[in-house]
């Protein structure tokens, strides 16, 4: 079935057109009244609790009346586009939600380590170094790149050609091994 199939589709379309070309309030308060609860109950079963959800309703709402130009009904239905929109927003919130806050900063100096915690920290040091030494080259190189390189197991197989699968294992068994030796 084509949307120009379905009335109901056509009917958002010509509202979506109306708020994009005339911002048209009588337009957007009836998608309001439609797809808000919608959205609401959507973001609600996918673990939002209800005070989010209506503020992740709204805001995609709001999105709604700012990027009606962006809308294409070539692209996707009405429906689609809020509906991605909300989905979009929830990420986004959830985000923001998870970042760690930054902790307070102490004022003066530092204490200064315990010797003998310095001692430890260089003889683990030098055990570790020893023990990526022994690593087979292929494991040893797919652990510098993964851990002093900062590299993601897609990159590193974008960087050296060799499948996802086998950058995985042979990591896996490189932190298998070392942490045999560090025990």
């Amino acid at each position: 079935m084509k949307a120009s199939d379905n009335p109901a589709r056509m009917l958002w379309v010509s509202h979506m057109i109306r708020i994009r070309d005339d911002k048209d309030r009588q337009a957007f308060g009836e998608l309001f009244d439609h797809f808000a609860p919608r959205v609401k109950g959507f973001l609600m079963r996918s673990g939002a609790d209800p005070s989010l959800a209506e503020e992740c309703a709204q805001d995609v709402m709001a999105a709604l009346w700012h990027k009606a130009h962006q809308f294409d009904p070539a692209r996707a239905s009405v429906a689609t586009w809020i509906f991605t929109i909300a989905r979009n927003r929830k990420i986004d919130i959830l985000r923001r939600q998870r970042r760690p806050e930054p902790e307070d900063l102490t004022w003066g100096p530092e204490a200064e380590p315990d010797q003998e915690d310095v001692l430890n920290l260089q003889q683990e040091s030098k055990i570790l170094g020893a023990a990526l030494a022994e690593l087979p080259e292929s494991q040893r190189e797919l652990i510098e790149k993964a851990y002093f390189g900062d590299l993601t197991h897609s990159e590193i197989a974008a960087e050296t050609g060799l499948p996802l699968g086998t950058i995985k294992s042979r990591i896996r068994l490189a932190l298998e091994r070392l942490r045999h030796v560090m025990k």
